[in-house]
C-alpha cells in the first residue's frame, strides 16, 4: 500500500435530520481514499435516541440514509481496487445511554470530522488523543426529504425479527440488511446463515468463508451496531429456518431480490397456523430502486456490493500472487497442486 494511506480511519459526524446526508460526501470520499483496511463512520443524532421516533415508521428514511453513506464509501473502495476495505456505519443517539465504548476507535489512527460540527455527545478519551482532520461540508442541494412510512398499526419496534442469507465476505449490502433488522428490533434478532453444504455450486466456492467465520462476522457486526440486543445466529438448510416453526417472531427483513422467499415463508406459516409476520423490504440496495436519486442509482450500478464480486476479486488476485512450490515426482520437477500443502501466498510469506 502507498505510504500515504492509513490503516484505519474513523469518521464522526452529526445529523440534523434523516434527510439523505449529501453534505457528508466530501468527508466520506476523503476518509475512504485515506483508509487501507478499515473505515468506521459514526453518525450522531437526537433522532437515534431511544423512543425519539418510530423506528418502523422511519424504515425507508433510515435505510436510504445508510445506503447513501455505504455507497459513497464503497464506490471509493472499488475505484481503489480494494473491495476488502471494512466499512462500518453506526447510528448513535446523543443521550448517556448511547455512550460510545472506549475501544470504538480500535484499529483507527486518524479521526475525520466535518468543519464546524460540534458533536454534543461525550466522546471516549482515547478518540480525543488521536490525530484529527477536518473537512468542509458539501452541499445538501437535491437531498431527499424524509417522509413517514405508510405502515399502519405497527409498533415502533418489534420484539423479535428474523432474516437470512449467506453473509459471505460481509459487505455493505449485508450490513445494511443487518443494521435495519437491528434498527426495528427491541429484544432479539435471529439471523439464519446458510450452511456450507448449500453453497458448493457458488462461483469460486474455494474462497467462500467457512460457516463459523460467517456466523462470527455477523454477530460481531450486530454487537457493534446495536449492543444490548440478543443475537441468535443459527445455521439454516432451507428457505424457512426458524421462521418455519418459531411462533415468537413478529418481523421478517428481506431484500427486494428475495421477496419470493418471504412469500414462501408467509404461506408456510399460515399453513402451520403460526402468527403472521410483518415483512420489511430493503429496497434501496436494488439497482433498479425508485427510492433513491438518479445520481445515487448511477453510483450503485457502479458499486459492486456482492459476495460474488468479492470472491471473483480474491480468486483473480490469488492466481496473480500465489507461487507454487516445486516438488520431485518420479524424478521430475512438478508444481504442487493448488490446495495441497506447499502453496505459499504473498500474504503468508
Amino acid at each position: 500500500m502507498p505510504s500515504s494511506l492509513t490503516t484505519g480511519i474513523l469518521v464522526l459526524a452529526s445529523l440534523p435530520s434523516l434527510s439523505t446526508p449529501q453534505f457528508l460526501a466530501p468527508i466520506i470520499v476523503s476518509a475512504a481514499n485515506a483508509a487501507s483496511s478499515r473505515l468506521r463512520i459514526i453518525l450522531f443524532s437526537h433522532l437515534f435516541d431511544p423512543d425519539a421516533i418510530s423506528h418502523t415508521q422511519n424504515w425507508d428514511n433510515v435505510q436510504r440514509l445508510l445506503t447513501y453513506v455505504y455507497v459513497q464509501a464503497t464506490k471509493i473502495a472499488q475505484d481503489k481496487d480494494n473491495p476488502l476495505l471494512q466499512i462500518d456505519v453506526l447510528l448513535k443517539g446523543l443521550n448517556a445511554q448511547e455512550a460510545l465504548p472506549e475501544n470504538i476507535g480500535e484499529g483507527c489512527e486518524v479521526v475525520y470530522r466535518v468543519s464546524g460540527d460540534a458533536i454534543v455527545a461525550a466522546l471516549p478519551h482515547a478518540l480525543l488523543e488521536l490525530s484529527h482532520r477536518y473537512v468542509a461540508a458539501g452541499s445538501n442541494e437535491g437531498r431527499t426529504t424524509p417522509e413517514a412510512s405508510e405502515k399502519v398499526n405497527v409498533p415502533s419496534m418489534l420484539p423479535v425479527v428474523a432474516l437470512g442469507g449467506t453473509f459471505d465476505h460481509l459487505h455493505a449490502g449485508h450490513k445494511i440488511l443487518l443494521s435495519m433488522a437491528a434498527w426495528i428490533t427491541s429484544r432479539k434478532v435471529i439471523v439464519g446463515v446458510t450452511d456450507d453444504t448449500l453453497l458448493k455450486s457458488k462461483s469460486n466456492a474455494h474462497v467462500l468463508e467457512s460457516l463459523d467465520t460467517r456466523r462470527t462476522n455477523v454477530r460481531d457486526f450486530l454487537e457493534l451496531f446495536k449492543p444490548g440486543l440478543e443475537y441468535d445466529i443459527v445455521t439454516i438448510n432451507d428457505v424457512y429456518g426458524p421462521t418455519g416453526w418459531d411462533p415468537d417472531i413478529q418481523g421478517l427483513v428481506v431484500s427486494r431480490e428475495t421477496i419470493n422467499g418471504a412469500e414462501m415463508i408467509s404461506t408456510h406459516r399460515e399453513k402451520e397456523q403460526l402468527p403472521k409476520l410483518s415483512v420489511f423490504i430493503i429496497d434501496v440496495i436494488s439497482h433498479t430502486s425508485s427510492n433513491i436519486t438518479e445520481d445515487d442509482l448511477s453510483l450503485m450500478r457502479q458499486t459492486k456490493m456482492s459476495s460474488t464480486h468479492i470472491r471473483n476479486w480474491i480468486a483473480m488476485h490469488e492466481k496473480q500472487h500465489y507461487q507454487p512450490q516445486i516438488q520431485q515426482v518420479d524424478g521430475e520437477s512438478k508444481p504442487v497442486e493448488r490446495g495441497q500443502v506447499g502453496w505459499i501466498s504473498s500474504q503468508d510469506a
